[in-house]
């Protein structure tokens, strides 16, 4: 078997330990920086390389890491699994995605146990599952974010084949699968690719320490690797498609920038593969370029998240106004307006919080509506909070009937996040397993004395180190069993099942949606196409004047009669209907 490393840091020479035995590797003639030798090995043969003398490191391009990130490597023969189910691949139009985090989705925390409870997401009515990161980290659990090797699978969660055999089960319910990826830095625990190369650079700076070297001296090869990885993800274990984290952080100053050369990349291997393959973004940067097609002068990129209108529904149902929300907090109704049918809320406008314009207007005429993911809540809302709690937390259960109205009949691609669906009561808090006394400190007071400036007792703020952190953000499967959960299971079920029958819902013209709203009042009401949507977050019941007399009731979270003659509903308090007319 032929092994090869991109190791331009090694002086005079680099050394391939595997199975046991040395072997010296030479140099590349016709590429610069790598170096290749041939060794006996089959799959799980275990190897690592020396660079002039050193300790065995572990492959930068490492498949699997069987004794975590400091162990060795081992080989994965990807066409060992007998793949069972055939999969022509699910494209984003008319999905309805579902975020997922593989260690708490279960108490096990396995991809194999979660896989045994896809069934659940198929009665609910969901498309995509989007699997949080996978890649190797120090530990059992975390929320996968201080990932190291790029292209392997964390052991605790079962490996690569656990991997292939959770893809595979989805592909058989019809599911399509998107995975996480984390590109603009890797963990600082287990990360020995500056060993190798100038993976990195000092030229720019992210919240995480230095950045990811795209567009310095080195970068031609850093590139891809990031490449290769992401394909390998689509490729080897038949995904389709990726949710890139925080592409605002990937800086990179090149002609062609990374994202353009990562979504033609990923086209092409579409093509190849003749099954439709996505990438979606999280940005904060309210820029419809990272969406806009290369033909047009954009990055290409095929969705994005879409923060404004969940800052909007979330500053109108929490009433919330500290950091970002304040933007959000002087009109919300208005806010949610805007972004219903603009898709942006900041699109060029003033933002106190950032104390600058932000934002760039999207062409709602040529974007279809569907690049833009809508969500009441992600990992990052939920978990980001001290206490990681949900909404489900602190709203009635008709309030957050309301959002998931408003979530799941609006022009965007709808995302949620595990456990809402039933109004989960068990936190999603912040949760880590370090390794490393040092980095394990650092990041407990580091996180109380971020929380304590916002005027959170240290006390309060759980400890992400101990293990019943993790254990209190695991999923309680009793739940939607009865009582309350169960009525707000039936309600997302009912609704999505509507999006799925009504061809409006799906309609990917921003510019038809029509939006009217009583912000002293509280209530929203708007149109697409034939149907009707009307929400009154408000605790006494309404009038709102939906200018339509034939309509007929498709779902309502209480009991509500069809327009009067005026064309007005009655909307009980916290409460949402929707509508068809006739």
């Amino acid at each position: 078997m032929q092994f090869e490393v991109w190791a331009p840091q090694a002086e005079d020479r680099v050394t391939l330990h595997c199975d046991g035995a040395a072997h010296a590797m030479a140099p590349d003639p016709e590429r610069a920086g790598w170096w290749r030798a041939e060794a006996p090995a089959g799959d799980g043969s275990r190897y690592g390389f020396a660079l002039d003398g050193g300790p065995v490191l572990p492959d930068p391009r490492t498949r699997r890491q069987p004794d975590g990130p400091d162990g060795l490597s081992a080989v994965v023969d990807q066409d060992r699994y007998d793949w069972r189910t055939p999969w022509p691949g699910r494209g984003l139009p008319g999905a309805v995605l579902y975020e997922l985090h593989v260690g708490t989705y279960t108490p096990e925390g396995t991809l194999d146990a979660a896989a045994a409870r896809l069934e659940h997401l198929v009665e609910l009515g969901v498309t995509h599952v989007e699997l949080m990161p996978l890649c190797p980290f120090p530990g059992r659990h975390g929320w996968g974010y201080e990932g190291v090797s790029l292209w392997a699978v964390h052991e605790p969660y079962g490996g690569p084949e656990a991997l292939k055999r959770f893809v595979d089960r989805a592909h058989e319910l019809g599911l399509g699968v998107v995975l996480d990826v984390v590109h603009n830095h890797l963990g600082p625990s287990g990360n020995y690719l500056p060993a190798f190369g100038p993976y990195f650079t000092d030229t720019h700076h992210t919240p995480w320490g230095v950045a990811v070297n795209l567009d310095a001296p080195g970068s031609d090869e850093v590139r891809a690797y990031l490449l290769g990885s992401a394909l390998a993800w689509l490729r080897d274990y038949r995904l389709d498609g990726l949710r890139l984290d925080a592409v605002h952080a990937l800086h990179d100053t090149r002609a062609c920038h990374f994202l353009e050369e990562l979504s033609t990349a990923v086209d092409a291997l579409a093509d190849g593969l003749e099954r439709p393959l996505f990438l979606i973004a999280e940005s904060d940067l309210a820029d419809p370029r990272l969406i806009t097609p290369r033909a047009e002068g954009g990055l290409g990129l095929h969705a994005q998240w879409n923060d404004d209108f969940h800052h909007a529904l979330h500053t109108t149902l929490t009433g919330e106004a500290q950091g970002y929300y304040a933007d959000f907090a002087r009109a919300p109704l208005a806010a949610i307006a805007k972004t219903l049918s603009h898709g942006f809320f900041h699109d060029g406008t003033y933002s106190t919080f950032r104390g600058r314009s932000h934002g760039r207007p999207l062409d709602r005429r040529r974007v279809p509506a569907h690049r833009l993911l809508g969500y009441t809540q992600t990992h990052d809302q939920v978990g980001n909070r001290a206490q990681g709690d949900r909404l489900a937390a602190s709203l009635s259960p008709g309030l957050l009937a309301c959002a998931a109205t408003l979530m799941l009949t609006a022009p965007f691609t709808p995302m949620l996040f595990m456990g809402e669906e039933w109004a989960a009561g068990t936190p999603w808090q912040f949760f880590t397993d370090h390794t490393d006394p040092e980095l394990a400190a650092a990041v407990r007071n580091g996180r109380r004395r971020e929380f304590a400036a916002h005027g959170w007792a240290e006390e309060d703020v759980p400890d992400p180190q101990d293990p019943a952190t993790r254990e209190r953000s695991c999923l309680d499967w009793s739940e939607p069993g009865g009582g309350m959960h169960a009525r707000v299971l039936a309600w997302y079920r009912e609704l999505i099942a509507l999006r799925h029958a009504q061809p409006d819902l799906t309609d990917p013209d921003l510019s038809d949606v029509k939006v009217g709203f009583d912000e002293a009042a509280r209530w929203l009401a708007f149109r697409r196409g034939d149907v009707r949507v009307a929400v009154n977050l408000g605790g006494e019941p309404v009038r709102v004047p939906l200018g339509v007399r034939g309509a007929r009731v498709l779902a309502a979270w209480e009991p509500v009669a069809a327009p009067d003659a005026d064309g007005a509903l009655t909307l009980p308090g916290e409460s949402a209907v929707v509508l068809l007319r006739e």
